[in-house]
């Protein structure tokens, strides 16, 4: 029947950056225009004045918001539609930073909920390409106080008091709200996030603009937020294989497994009430169920439905999907 849910197909968003780069383009594959330095593309976004748009099938040109107020449950699973209700609850990006972005730290749910009516923001970040040397930075250097820190923003020496992970392809960092960091020059990544826009920028590389003035800093809020204690190893391991979901991440904000596939692979989801996303980062898949059929290749994104319990994923040579759920 015409009027089922099905697997949905995103328009994606460029953004224009300073910091931004061509790898959007170049490594994934994304025709990103006249963008002179796309810092990121917004793969999936329920963020107002940048919501989605569906590309395939009867839907095509709807907006994620209209999905999930029109299908509810059907589309993001009954549980996460009773908590989210009319929003959808992440936000699905590939950054490209060919100059280190500003150190930032975002809001938890309470803190946002009772300034912003929002969303905190808790995310992920899976590496891509990194050039050599390149590296992120997560979190505060052991010991460091509230005072060396207010000593450091005044002095616009923050980044000596954070830790720095050289990166590779395939390295993944969870980042819970409220933890200090800032993607480093030559590294593209995916990022998955709880749906939120609130940005609190510490420190921005001393930079200024054209006109010689620095970007606006954030540091009374930023120091509302900020968490000192970091108890969390941010790096996460995991030891990939092929022809199975490998679970990298799991959180009460959303849930993350690696797909590496050279042949067919029937994925259940009867034992969750959750829409799934594949993010497609090598390769090609098609995913076919009851007469259904989508494909997506490098640099796309599909919606399965929450009401769809199962699909079966057939992969054009070696493919890596990401797969992300929510309990």
């Amino acid at each position: 029947m015409e009027s089922m849910l099905y697997p949905l197909k995103f328009k994606p968003i460029f953004k224009e950056k300073i910091w931004g780069g061509q790898k959007i383009n170049r490594v994934l594959g994304l025709d990103t225009g006249t963008l002179p330095n796309c810092g990121e593309c917004w793969l999936l976004s329920d963020i107002e004045g940048d919501v989605s748009e569906v590309t395939n099938g009867f839907l095509s040109e709807n907006g994620l918001d209209e999905m999930v107020e029109i299908y509810m449950g059907d589309l993001v699973g009954d549980k996460v539609f009773e908590k989210s209700q009319l929003g959808f609850p992440l936000l699905i990006k590939f950054i490209d930073a060919a100059a280190n972005l500003s150190v930032q730290v975002h809001p938890d749910d309470k803190w946002a909920k009772e300034h912003y009516d929002s969303n905190g923001k808790t995310e992920m970040w899976h590496v891509i390409d990194a050039e050599p040397g390149a590296g992120l930075y997560v979190g505060f250097k052991k010991g460091v106080t509230r005072d060396q820190y207010l000593k450091s923003v005044a002095e616009g020496t923050v980044d000596q008091l954070l830790q720095f992970y050289p990166v590779q392809k395939g390295d993944t960092f969870f980042i819970p709200a409220g933890t200090v960091h800032a993607i480093g020059a030559g590294v593209l990544l995916a990022e998955i996030q709880e749906s939120s826009d609130i940005t609190f920028r510490i420190f921005d590389w001393n930079r200024v603009d054209a006109q010689g003035k620095p970007r606006e800093l954030h540091t009374e809020e930023a120091l509302q937020v900020l968490d000192f204690k970091q108890p969390n190893p941010f790096k996460v391991d995991y030891q990939p294989k092929f022809n199975a979901s490998v679970p990298v991440v799991r959180s009460e904000f959303f849930n993350l497994n690696m797909i590496n596939l050279d042949k067919p692979l029937q994925k259940v989801y009867m034992k969750i009430d959750s829409f799934v996303l594949y993010i497609c980062l090598e390769g090609q898949a098609h995913f076919i169920r009851d007469g259904i059929h989508e494909e997506i290749g490098k640099g796309e994104v599909l919606l399965l439905p929450a009401s769809m319990p199962d699909i079966n994923i057939i992969p054009m040579g070696k493919t890596q999907l990401m797969e992300v759920y929510m309990d």
